[in-house]
């Protein structure tokens, strides 16, 4: 039985997909061995064998389709259609300023019924403000900001995504910013969507992304003196023993190994 929830929907045509091929997989290059510091097998944190392989950066193929699936044109269609003509591509006004949607956009990925459009860092704060004030698109709410560490993405380690919510036409998309780990800044959208605030602020807490322009930069969870960033993938897993009924148990990379 189908559901006329968006959300719903989007999960129903998820299960729906077919698994990728293991044969696939395997031909991927290896981006990572091990996590959070453990990296051999022995480890009884299970971390030490997990494998990561690195997927292709490929752009969804047209016809983009919606939440229920992408074989015929549909909902993303019309929202990519719309926010190409906003900014400055085929049909837009001559007097338009800003960026072109090939300048602004790098790629276009549909996955699992969800449209994420990967938006080079400089443009962020031009199409978020299009997103949001374009009367086709109207995404009136910015419901998070958060972050992703790619250790081995050379030139675009850190990732800040954006989740957008469009009230009046009951949509949802994501925009997707890169920063290289040596220079880790993205425009901040508070001045678009102010409730990113505290929600950038986490992501800097967390992944060290400096959102220029945030109002109060600052820490949000972890104290102010804290020497790093937690959620990176390269952060140690623990660093403080935990006790546990009178024994100490050490984080994962200090523990003892089994080969």
């Amino acid at each position: 039985m189908s559901s006329e929830h968006p959300e719903q929907r989007a999960e129903q045509a998820a299960d729906q997909l077919p698994a990728q091929a293991e044969e696939e997989r395997r031909e991927q290059p290896i981006a990572r061995k091990g996590m959070f510091g453990a990296k051999t097998t022995g480890d009884t944190s299970g971390y030490g064998g997990l494998i990561v392989r690195q997927s292709p950066k490929v752009s969804a193929p047209r016809p983009y389709g919606g939440p229920g699936g992408a074989t015929e044109r549909g909902e993303f269609d019309d929202i990519a259609d719309e926010l190409e003509r906003a900014l400055r591509g085929p049909g837009s006004s001559p007097e338009k300023t800003g960026p072109d949607f090939g300048d602004a956009i790098e790629r276009v990925v549909v996955h699992r019924g969800e449209l994420t459009f990967h938006v080079k860092r400089e443009h962020l704060r031009e199409v978020a403000k299009t997103m949001r004030d374009e009367p086709s698109l109207r995404f009136e709410l910015c419901s998070g900001v958060s972050g992703v560490h790619y250790p081995k993405d050379e030139g675009a380690e850190l990732h800040a995504v954006v989740h957008l919510l469009s009230i009046t036409h009951n949509r949802r998309v994501r925009l997707e910013a890169s920063c290289p780990d040596a220079d880790p800044h993205i425009p901040s959208l508070v001045p678009v969507y102010p409730t990113s605030d505290w929600h950038e602020r986490e992501t800097y807490d967390f992944f060290g992304i400096v959102f220029d322009g945030h109002p109060a930069l600052t820490r949000i969870e972890m104290p102010d003196d804290w020497v790093g960033h937690p959620q990176r993938k390269d952060y140690p897993l623990g660093g403080i023993p935990v006790e546990y009924r009178g024994a100490e148990i050490p984080p994962p990379d200090e523990r003892r190994s089994y080969v």
